[in-house]
């Protein structure tokens, strides 16, 4: 990226004509020993990396995803969370929800099995971990042996 790019708040320029961090339509249109081969918008082909998805894809299928990298060949890595802080905000959203459905009690550790984790909310255990840790630190949840409490007014650690 050019300095005066980044001055002026410019995403990488590329010739597929997508940036990283772009929010995107995808279909999934094939399945190799790397992942998942998805059509982008309708125009351009990228991959998702098995190691990085945590729900059940089928060919065919629709759903939003992100522009992760545009790799100098041209290539195009996606994801389907965002990357960053706003992933762990909306991620930490979600887990607040998820407690409160649930009388203020998930039976869910940062020690709980990769799947389980997956299975619930849809992420990898790293991903689980930093948005709780989101969360402790802002004092809305308590950290226990056997799950994660919301936190009532008034309690101080």
């Amino acid at each position: 990226m050019l300095l005066t790019e980044h001055k002026k708040g410019r995403a990488k320029k590329n010739q597929t004509g997508f940036h990283e961090g772009q929010k995107v339509a995808l279909l999934i249109s094939d399945r190799t020993e790397m992942g998942f081969i998805a059509v982008i918008n309708g125009t351009e082909k990228g991959i998702l990396y098995k190691n990085e998805v945590f729900q059940l894809l089928k060919i065919g299928q629709k759903i939003d995803g992100f522009i992760k990298k545009v790799r100098d060949d041209k290539k195009i890595d996606l994801c389907l969370q965002k990357s960053g802080y706003k992933a762990i905000d909306a991620l930490s959203r979600k887990i607040m929800d998820k407690i409160q459905q649930r009388d203020g009690f998930i039976a869910v550790t940062d020690k709980s099995r990769p799947k389980v984790i997956a299975d619930l909310f849809g992420v990898s255990k790293k991903t689980f971990k930093k948005a709780i840790g989101n969360l402790y630190k802002k004092r809305l949840i308590t950290l226990e042996k056997d799950g994660i409490r919301l936190r009532t007014a008034g309690v101080s650690n």
